[in-house]
């Protein structure tokens, strides 16, 4: 293919199979990269597309596409979209835990017919070798991983499942990959780069101002005057919206107390049972519940356009969290709100969650069962003890750390550490991922303190640059950021220039704010440092690129 037919052409199949005008702004250049056969991660803001970004070129890619996604109502949903146009060149068929025997085999023969171009399909799935060999024989043409920050170790929706992905996908024949998610800081990007083991991947990130979002934070002395802030805003604005909290007993307290003083809530947490999590997950969604008071477990694969506001009663534990939950509301593209109410003692409440280092017992014995041949991970649960999510997070870092091969059985590769050596390094790269946990709710407060423009100071943490205040912030709105910005003298780096200091290592410069700067290092996260000293003190010189 030639890159003049790649618009014509990708906008006809728009308009003819999907009923789409017209391409939104972020969309043509990765699907250019996915006809041209080359790996991509694109971030896209939740509802800007990202679906299409797989969809269009999939019907002028030969094979099928198989879409790895890890909830069953977001596959439902994306599926019936699909359906409901009733042309079999976009028809969608799934293989899960929901489908039958005969459901499967008929989802295999349509796809063999090519009677259905999309497989949708969840990563336990592909653990099955029976399932990889039959994905294999379709000789799928692309594999979108929707939802790609459940890969990451950084990622708050952290899935065990999707760990083994990029040697599932090597197993189906390794056809080019694309990555969609709505939120990935630089870390995050990293880390899907290299677990997806993407090939020299084309990097797509925009869209991430949301101008029909008000960003608001507001300093909350004590919980009376967070609740007066609250029910202010719930007073002033339209419904549905969302409420976060940090713990699930603060979910259903607030909820009960919300409904009792004439604002009826529901509230949903991952400890509920998952009848009553459907539920009250559809009830919102069909306009049913106004207000959703709930733990971070809500959100992903909601596709409700209309939700006017998304309130935080605590700080999230990091921006990409913030970002990602705030990203649920105005989806229509109508004006919406994000009112962030924190108050010192949250950052107590994220350290808290962070926990503790991992049992360097469990990590050897778990290694000395590797050492004993091939396992599964329902055998290692049995023989070991461990949940599946902790036996997930322990083979995750013996595999970082070289002890471990994963895939449909587990593997001890060549060379591997023996079983101490292996679990004392596993240790040591906890604790140097939480030193990177750490920093990010650091930035997490950094952004609630700042006097900047909101957007400004979000996007630089993702790795984006505004040229302008938003105009669409409370610092905005008063003035500051301006103030702020016509005060701001010139910073002795670039933005994005890479830098080095002498115990932290390499990292990059992300933004100024004032007489402050901070900088992602690649072995300790964010650090905020005091410009003046930076200076004074020489603390950072220019890094090489093959420093890095």
């Amino acid at each position: 293919m030639r890159l003049p037919i790649y618009g014509p052409r990708l906008r006809r199949v728009a308009r003819n199979q999907f009923g789409w005008r017209k391409l939104r702004p972020g969309q043509f250049k990765p699907m250019r990269a996915v006809l041209r056969r080359k790996d991509a991660l694109v971030v896209l803001p939740t509802g800007a597309g990202k679906s299409a970004i797989y969809q269009i070129p999939a019907v002028l890619l030969p094979g099928p596409t198989v879409v790895i996604s890890p909830l069953l109502a977001l596959q439902q949903d994306q599926i019936a979209a699909l359906n409901d146009r009733g042309d079999a060149k976009i028809r969608a068929v799934r293989i899960s835990s929901q489908e039958t025997v005969a459901q499967k085999r008929e989802a295999f023969e349509a796809l063999r017919r090519g009677e259905a171009e999309f497989l949708f399909i969840t990563p336990e799935q592909l653990t099955d070798p029976e399932r990889v060999a039959e994905v294999r024989a379709l000789k799928p043409g692309l594999v979108a991983v929707d939802e790609a920050h459940c890969i990451s170790a950084w990622g708050h929706d952290f899935r065990p499942d999707y760990l083994a992905l990029g040697d599932m996908i090597k197993q189906i024949g390794r056809p080019p990959i694309l990555a969609l998610t709505a939120t990935a800081s630089p870390p995050v990007r990293e880390d899907i780069i290299a677990r997806l083991r993407l090939h020299k991947p084309e990097i797509h990130v925009s869209g991430l101002d949301r101008r029909n979002l008000f960003l608001e934070v507001a300093y909350c002395p004590d919980d009376n005057y967070r609740w007066r802030k609250l029910t202010g805003m719930l007073d002033e604005e339209q419904r549905p919206g969302i409420i976060y909290v940090a713990t699930r007993r603060a979910a259903e307290e607030l909820a009960e107390r919300l409904t009792d003083s004439g604002y009826p809530a529901e509230y949903y947490h991952g400890g509920m049972p998952s009848g009553l999590r459907e539920q009250r997950h559809t009830d919102f969604s069909d306009d049913k519940v106004d207000i959703m008071v709930a733990t971070s477990a809500f959100g992903m694969g909601i596709d409700k356009p209309n939700i006017r506001w998304v309130a935080h009663v605590a700080l999230p534990d990091s921006p990409d969290s913030y970002f990602q939950e705030i990203g649920r509301a105005g989806r229509d593209g109508a004006p919406a709100r994000a009112l962030l109410l924190w108050r010192s003692e949250d950052e107590a409440i994220q350290r808290f969650f962070q926990g503790g280092s991992p049992s360097e017992e469990e990590l050897r014995d778990l290694a000395g069962e590797l050492h004993k041949g091939p396992a599964t991970k329902t055998a290692l649960q049995k023989t070991t003890g461990l949940g599946p999510r902790k036996l997930g997070q322990y083979l995750n870092l013996l595999e970082q750390v070289g002890a471990v091969n994963t895939g449909s059985k587990l593997t001890v590769p060549a060379r591997a550490p023996l079983p101490a050596a292996a679990a004392a390094a596993a240790v040591e790269e906890y604790e140097r991922q939480q030193a990177v946990v750490r920093s990010r709710t650091d930035m997490m407060r950094a952004f609630a303190q700042s006097r900047q423009c909101r957007t400004e100071t979000l996007l630089a943490y993702f790795g984006e640059d505004l040229k302008k205040p938003c105009t669409h912030c409370d610092n905005c709105a008063d003035g500051t950021a301006h103030e702020i910005a016509a005060a701001e003298p010139e910073g002795p780096f670039p933005v994005h220039s890479q830098v080095r200091h002498g115990e932290w290592g390499t990292g990059m410069v992300m933004n100024y704010e004032e007489d402050r700067m901070t900088v992602l290092f690649d072995e300790v996260g964010y650090k905020t440092l005091s410009v003046p000293v930076v200076i004074e003190k020489e603390l950072l010189k220019l890094a090489s690129k093959t420093g890095r």
